[in-house]
């Protein structure tokens, strides 16, 4: 394959890369993509799909204890951790085959193996073969991002882990210390806490699911508390001793620094770009934090070279990077492209219960000038909430006072990662509390407590 030559190269098939190859293809570009470890990256082979393969595992063991108030009978109910992770890994599998089965039905030339900048349009890929050269006038960086390590909290797969020993654990955590409240630290502790893991949530800021509304922030944190987790919020880990078995943490809270121990830890303090490696600071591209700095078209300034996905920073979204990976492509490809409004981008984090986002929360809102209308409606006040024995939950949805645009809209409680969807078409098409209003939702669903919530801004609510 030396001096082969393409439309555009993709390095990292993770689901932006992997994304923009077939979008690519489908315009008629001639596409390689190359990739180091797995089709479907991190997202779809150590995160986004087998984290869910496993939370709905628990979601399921949490059901059989509760059968009786369905009426229903369940004896002896027990796990059996080793399947719980062998089904997460299958799942996994499958969707990964999957993405080689589309690349080929796409003509997209695989490359298996580790990508560098060569030179202008130049990509050196060194695969178990030896080294082969790629060439092509537009280069898309999609090498995504890993965990984040802080010194003296690193991982050793044994005590301390990372998101991936998490994900397929050699022994159940007994008494577990999870560093970090975002979206992965909390699923991780929702799963292994549903399980029967005593466990302890650290968080450095003022409370958990800090990117959320601190009222969503808030419901949460009283319902995991409730299922028997210890939550520590504006508190550090300051340091970890590793004896035989057992971590010794020292946790600063207010100044004060206590010490207690777990034989279990999990780290998920977030995430740094992988830029290493890749010929970048010769190209010429800027990097900032570990990100690589581009404009809204996910263009680095390096003529023919762009990055999207998490390498490109915030908001670290699967579902963010895909459609970059699209709009990309469109635009090599000659197209008039649409640059993404990160406001309109939704975050669902599947803990128990679910949360998911899109927009502004309401002290964001009223920081950026608006004078704010917010609605909230109760799971409680909803029949089909109640029928499924979900009662604990809320919608909350925060307009502009002036002109009745949906600024943002913030909910937790069972299957809300489903329902934010309704929100963030209204806010893709510039929706007003008055569509919102006319809209007939079905009955009986949980997303009628979308309408109430918009009805209750602009106190016309009926179930409350």
């Amino acid at each position: 394959m030396a001096g082969k030559s393409f439309d555009m190269i993709v390095i990292g098939a993770g689901p932006g890369g992997y994304v923009a190859a077939i979008r690519g293809a489908q315009l008629g570009l001639k596409v390689a993509v190359v990739e180091r470890e797995h089709l479907g990256g991190i997202c779809l082979n150590w995160g986004c799909i087998p984290t869910k393969a496993l939370l709905r595992s628990a979601e399921v063991f949490h059901l059989m204890h509760r059968a009786k108030e369905f009426g229903l009978k369940a004896d002896g109910i027990g796990y059996d951790l080793p399947a719980v992770v062998k089904r997460s890994r299958a799942v996994a599998g499958q969707l990964s085959g999957g993405i080689g089965h589309l690349l080929k039905k796409n003509k997209v030339t695989v490359v298996m193996g580790e990508a560098r900048l060569a030179g202008r349009g130049t990509v050196a890929v060194k695969t178990d073969k030896g080294e082969e050269t790629l060439s092509a006038k537009n280069i898309v960086l999609a090498t995504g991002a890993r965990a984040r390590e802080l010194p003296g909290l690193e991982a050793d797969g044994d005590l301390v882990w990372t998101y991936k020993h998490a994900l397929q654990p050699a022994r159940m955590p007994k008494k577990l210390l999870v560093i970090g409240s975002g979206a992965i630290g909390i699923e991780f502790a929702s799963f292994y806490n549903t399980l029967g893991a005593e466990t302890t949530v650290v968080e450095v800021m003022d409370r958990i699911l800090p990117v959320e509304d601190a009222e969503i922030s808030a419901f949460a944190k009283k319902q995991f508390v409730k299922q028997g987790m210890t939550i520590m919020e504006k508190t550090m880990v300051k340091q970890l001793d590793r004896g035989k078995g057992k971590v010794t943490a020292h946790i600063e809270t207010g100044g004060k620094i206590e010490t207690r121990d777990f034989d279990t830890v999990i780290s998920a303090v977030g995430i740094v770009g992988n830029v290493e490696g890749l010929g970048l600071e010769a190209a010429g591209v800027k990097i900032d934090r570990t990100h690589v700095v581009t404009d809204e078209f996910c263009r680095t300034g390096v003529e023919g070279l762009y990055a999207i996905g998490d390498i490109a920073g915030a908001p670290w979204l699967a579902h963010k990077a895909s459609h970059e990976g699209v709009m990309v492509a469109e635009l090599i490809a000659g197209q008039h492209a649409h640059p993404i409004k990160p406001g309109s981008i939704a975050g669902c984090t599947y803990c128990h219960p679910q949360v998911a986002s899109v927009g502004l929360t309401e002290a964001k809102a009223k920081e950026a000038g608006h004078e704010v209308r917010v609605g909230r409606f109760p799971f409680i006040g909803n029949g089909k909430a109640i029928a499924l024995g979900e009662p604990e939950g809320m919608v909350k949805t925060v307009f502009d006072a002036k002109t009745g645009e949906l600024l943002g809209a913030h909910m937790v409680g069972a299957e809300v990662t489903e329902m934010i969807q309704g929100y963030v078409i209204g806010r893709q098409l510039e929706t007003t509390e008055v569509e919102l209003m006319q809209t007939v939702f079905p009955h009986p669903t949980l997303s009628e407590m979308m309408h109430e919530s918009v009805l209750d801004a602009f106190g016309r609510v009926i179930h409350m």
